[in-house]
């Protein structure tokens, strides 16, 4: 997946079934699902492909075991289901990661023990191991920095762990691997319409070179996540209930905060939301918040009040207890959901999504998780083709293998930096076969060094740059350019 082939791609058609606005889990999941039914497909992406979002979860792929509390079994059953196609087709990217609820009141004991009956019951439990009891000796055996006073066990169960950007270009892959057109760093500006009203095209700008492209398409469909009233202002559509934003913050701290291979759930931290402290490549995750706004970034700052909250509760279940210096690097990420009564706050929304058409035809999709970007690409793409007058055929995608872009790389090559893996030739092949522009698609995205180290990251930059521009041909200029741009986005990841 070449950027300047797909923009040559671009000048000899005009002309799509379905164009995409927005390259997130969303938006790429529309792509799929709508290429692997025959569709002509085009997906623009104003910056990089899970830029926003979709690059800063806490790395699950789960069914929510805090809304069954809330009785949305529903989305439960579907989000498990999901997990368990997940699992199936993207092997190399998903893999099962135990968790700790670690108890201190036998009561709560045996009451997440029956919460997490049913979970197992809802799931089917055919692919991953189910939950049980554990005494105070096992708990430790598993989480050797839990809390050791009062401990008396706790409850086992089992969710799944991925890659979220990973994810999200492999998945790129395999859409353009079925003939869908994936271009980022692509602006959409305008929509045009037909004397009807109806949306039938738009204008976008390629930022990188500033040329621009009229594109008509038979269904435009929204898919910019936090963004979507900005798009659909361009429609001139007003939702009647509004979009509600929040944050959440995720720190990165040592593996020895955790000494083993299990996570921790915490059910119930001071805000009433759950705590997560996560095993992932190497380090751990601590988060999340939930912190209401009133309007999206695509850059979103941690305020010290999210860290200090994650860090005291974090430390209320650790024997070794983090502290503000062992944060290694800190990711946000914004969250859109509908609201359908402003009384109620952003942590006590569901996570359904929900497809929304204007009056011109523009749909529009709110809200959602990384687990359910399937299905929710099938909803969007049953709706959109029952639409518009095109042969098309039933979505392949619960049976489909997801690519892995990273089979051919040679990761016995000398890596840049001995805290992580990064090579010379991984990042050539970034470029050529990736669609990377800059570093921080690079150190984010195509690999995660910045969420793992922002001071390592930050000291492989200049190496980086160097080999980039040697690749793209640029001179010392591009590079100085490079180098401030990235220092001011490593500012957003450093405490």
């Amino acid at each position: 997946m070449n950027r300047i082939n797909n923009l040559k791609l671009l000048d000899n058609q005009n002309t799509f079934d379905i164009v995409i606005i927005g390259g997130g889990a969303t938006g790429l999941g529309c792509a799929l699902d709508a290429a692997t039914r025959r569709c002509s497909v085009l997906l623009l992406e104003k910056f990089d492909f899970c830029k926003g979002t979709s690059s800063r979860s806490t790395k699950l792929i789960h069914g929510g075991v805090r809304y069954l509390e809330k009785g949305q079994f529903r989305l439960v059953y579907q989000a498990l289901k999901e997990r368990d196609v997940l699992f199936k087709n993207a092997p190399h990217l998903v893999n099962q990661v135990g968790f700790l609820i670690p108890t201190y009141n036998y009561l709560l004991k045996f009451y997440y023990r029956l919460g997490l009956k049913l979970y197992d019951f809802i799931s089917g439990n055919k692919i991953f191991s189910k939950s049980r009891i554990v005494g105070s000796d096992e708990a430790l055996s598993l989480v050797p920095n839990i809390k050791k006073e009062n401990l008396n066990g706790g409850v086992v169960y089992y969710d799944a762990q991925f890659n979220d950007s990973r994810m999200g270009m492999d998945i790129a892959l395999t859409a353009s691997a079925n003939d869908a057109i994936l271009i980022n760093y692509m602006s959409v500006e305008s929509f045009f319409k037909n004397n009807k009203g109806n949306v039938v095209g738009l204008q976008a700008l390629d930022t990188i070179s500033n040329k621009l492209y009229k594109i008509s398409a038979k269904q435009i469909i929204n898919c910019t996540g936090v963004f979507s009233q900005s798009i659909m202002n361009k429609d001139s559509f007003k939702l009647k209930s509004p979009i509600k934003l929040s944050q959440g913050i995720h720190l990165v701290v040592d593996k020895k905060f955790l000494n083993g291979d299990f996570g921790i759930l915490v059910p119930k931290t001071s805000d009433g939301r759950i705590l997560f402290a996560v095993p992932w490549l190497g380090e751990v995750l601590l988060g999340t918040t939930d912190l209401e706004l009133d309007k999206p970034s695509i850059d979103p700052k941690p305020t010290n009040g999210e860290i200090d909250f994650i860090l005291e509760n974090a430390r209320k279940y650790m024997s070794l207890k983090p502290e503000r210096k062992d944060i290694k690097s800190v990711f946000v990420g914004l969250r859109s959901l509908f609201l359908s009564n402003k009384k109620v706050k952003s942590k006590d929304l569901s996570r359904e999504h929900k497809i929304i058409v204007s009056n011109s035809g523009l749909i529009s999709v709110v809200g959602g998780k990384w687990t359910n970007y399937r299905l929710m690409g099938k909803e969007v793409l049953d709706k959109s083709l029952n639409n518009i007058d095109i042969n098309f055929t039933e979505s392949k995608t619960e049976n489909l293998k997801i690519e892995n872009g990273l089979r051919n790389i040679d990761f016995t090559e000398k890596s840049l930096s001995s805290l992580f893996y990064i090579s010379k030739s991984q990042i050539i092949h970034f470029i050529r076969n990736e669609m990377a522009i800059n570093i921080d698609d690079i150190m984010s995205r195509r690999t995660r060094c910045l969420f793992l180290n922002c001071q390592e990251s930050i000291n492989l930059a200049p190496k980086v740059a160097k080999i980039m521009a040697d690749e793209l041909s640029k001179d010392d200029d591009w590079i100085n350019e490079q180098l401030i741009e990235f220092k001011r986005i490593t500012n957003l990841y450093k405490i």
